[in-house]
This record gives C-alpha cells, structure tokens and sequence, in this order.
C-alpha cells in the first residue's frame, strides 16, 4: 500500500479558498502514484488562528468537503482530509466545555472519503489543545472513536493533541485499528514530542502511524512540520522536513497482524480490560 502525506504549508495571508483550491490540486496529483492521501488538520484556516475557526467554520456538506470528495474522486484515491471547523447543524446540542458562540456547536472535525468521493467517516476531535483558550474553549468535545475499514487495513482516526493521550489509541486497537491517521497542527517549538510521541503510538498499539502535520506559520506559530511514517516496530519508514512537501511510502498492512504476532505483547493486557477491584 502506498500513502501521501500532503504537508501543506498554511501561510498568514492565503484565503481560505486559495488553500482549498491548492490542497485539491494536490490531491489530484496523487492520481495513480498513492492508495490513501492525508492533509493536516485545520489547513483551511491554521490550527492557531483562532479568531477565525467560527468565522470559516463549515457542515459536513460544505464547500471544504465538497472540494475534497471531488478531488478524491478524480485522484481514485482514499482521502483523510485533515480537518475543519465544523459547525454542527442547528439544533444539535452543544458538549459541554465547548462553545461556538450564538448558534450551533463547532468542532474539529476530520473528514475521510472513499475513492468514489463519498464521505467515509467524520470524527470530532476528543482532545482539544489549549487549555483554558484557544481551541480548547471555542470548541465542543467530540465523543466517538471512529475507524474506517479500507480493503488493506483498518485505520484509527484521531487529531493532533490526541497523540498526548494513549488510551484513546488503545480504544482504537480495541476497535480493529491497525493503521493509525493522525492528522496535526503541530508547533515547531514541541518538535520532539511530535516525532517521540508517533514512535511510541506505533511501539504500544503494534500499528502503523502516519503523522501529518502542516508546515508554515499559524497566527504567529511557527509550525513544525516533519510529518512522518512509523512501523509497527516503531522505525522510521519516512520522515518530511519542514516545508510544504508531499512525503510518499511504501508500507504492507499484513506487517501489523505479523509483528502482534511474533511478539503478542497486546494479549498480555490486563489493565482497562475488566473494572478494578473494590
């Protein structure tokens, strides 16, 4: 199987369609060189430009999606499209913790389409990065774990900060995860947990990860860029540098059920598979 990880560089002074048409154009590209393409998070508007999540934010069937579904399409290629602030539809009720102003709840939310363009699956991101500003306020809590079953794996979704929270990715395992998509916004200044983090994921699951983040500058943010491929072992497959780059690899599904396998470390689990002792 072969993935694209398109790290898209999101530039203060870009419009959000500018982006979208640059980011379907690279899609495109795709066409007969991958299986699976995956952009960053939060690419239309940067992952720290938070004044502008409720003003850019979009439906499940907005110009974003709509964009992307085509360019999957056309490319014949499974699509993780990063993500966008979603706004839910009205009427839906907000999470608690979470605000998107008047109106309907925004969320993170990753976009993934199958090759014929229709929308796979959609997950909100559980884990929202800031705090007490930022994304972490402005924004609604998702609830679900999401997997998508592709003819040669199964992939685990999951968004950025997520990575920081290691039972998220054991419910994913739980779930028949074995390649695990984690689209990001990741900052250059936390560069070495990004690439830690992704390591550890793939050694603890037994799965493969692939990491995109965005190059260029979020709302002043630099961004760290370095999207990257881990096997199940937990080596390197390919690592992007800090610019835009379309990082492309070679990898065999069949390689997760060999490694848990030959080294069943997951059947060992005894904690989080029955409640504790009162």
């Amino acid at each position: 199987m072969r993935a694209s990880l398109i790290q898209i560089a999101v530039e203060e002074g870009e419009s959000v369609e500018s982006r979208r048409s640059r980011a379907a154009a690279l899609v495109r590209e795709q066409a007969g060189v991958a299986d699976l393409v995956v952009l960053p998070e939060l690419w239309t508007t940067g992952a720290f430009a938070y004044e502008d999540f409720a003003g850019e934010a979009e439906s499940l069937d907005g110009p974003t999606a709509e964009a992307m579904a085509k360019a999957a399409s056309d490319a014949g290629v499974w699509l993780h499209a990063g993500s966008i602030p979603e706004r839910a539809p009205s009427g839906e009720a907000r999470a608690e913790g979470g605000s998107g102003g008047a109106g309907s709840a925004l969320y993170n939310t990753s976009l993934v389409f199958s090759p014929s363009g229709e929308l796979a699956a959609s997950y909100r991101k559980i884990h929202r990065f800031g705090f007490d500003k930022g994304e972490a306020v402005l924004m609604a809590a998702g609830e679900d774990l999401v997997t998508v079953a592709l003819p040669e794996t199964t992939l685990g979704v999951a968004t950025c900060y997520d990575l920081r929270f290691p039972e998220l990715f054991r419910g994913l395992v739980d779930a028949g995860a074995e390649t695990l998509v984690v689209p990001a916004g990741w900052p250059e200044r936390r560069r070495a947990h990004w690439t830690l983090l992704a390591q550890a994921r793939a050694v603890e699951n037994q799965a493969f990860v692939l990491a995109c983040g965005t190059a260029g500058t979020h709302a002043g943010v630099p961004q760290a860029g370095h999207s990257i491929v881990v096997d199940p072992w937990g080596e390197v497959l390919a690592e992007a540098g800090a610019g835009e780059e379309i990082l492309t690899v070679d990898f065999d599904p069949a390689k997760t059920a060999a490694t848990r396998e030959q080294f069943p470390a997951l059947k060992d689990r005894v904690l989080g598979l029955r409640p504790p002792r009162r």
